[in-house]
């Protein structure tokens, strides 16, 4: 799982790597009873269980089709593709690449439609997979790594004093417990 928060928002995963589920209601999903939901603040009242994939989640409803979102599914299916032949800390640094991408996914009309007067001045930006504005951008990025053992790296990288150009990366590794 790899994502990043905004500032002035409560959360932001930009990917979610979802196990099988059950049909209609939660059930446990693989051999060790996993489920995966999303669950926001708009959209459906009652969480959704997640069929196998990867699903994208930016400022709108899980796969909301925004170019930069679909841009930054491609950009993370590329790395997980590449994975298994990369040592742990060079998996991490490709996935916070990813986060970190600020290529404009222009033209997006999606986002164009989106508040025109307030967004069209800073249009290249906000089309971007890494959001950095005056007052409002990515400020937090973390990638979470769960092997087939149980063993959870948990890597946050984090905007210091709200200056784009200070952060500061910290790690933390744990088991899960059965």
């Amino acid at each position: 799982v790899a994502g990043h928060q905004h500032a002035g928002e409560a959360g932001s995963t930009h990917q979610l790597l979802a196990t099988a589920p059950g049909p209609g209601c939660p059930r446990p999903s693989t051999e060790k009873g996993d489920v995966v939901c999303y669950y926001g603040n708009r959209g459906d009242p009652e969480p959704v269980v997640l069929a196998p994939g990867t699903y994208g989640l930016s400022n709108a409803l899980l796969e909301t089709p925004w170019r930069k979102l679909c841009f930054g599914k491609q950009l993370f299916l590329a790395v997980v593709e590449q994975s298994q032949a990369l040592p742990k800390d060079d998996l991490i640094a490709q996935l916070l690449d990813v986060l970190n991408n600020d290529e404009a996914q222009l033209p997006d009309p999606a986002i164009e439609d989106q508040g025109r007067e307030y967004v069209q001045p800073i249009l290249s930006k906000y089309a971007a997979v890494c959001v950095r504005c005056p007052d409002y951008g990515t400020r937090t990025n973390t990638v979470i790594l769960v092997d087939a053992d149980g063993h959870v790296t948990f890597t946050e990288r984090s905007m210091l004093d709200k200056d784009p150009s200070r952060w500061e990366t910290t790690t933390h590794e744990f088991r899960l417990q059965s």
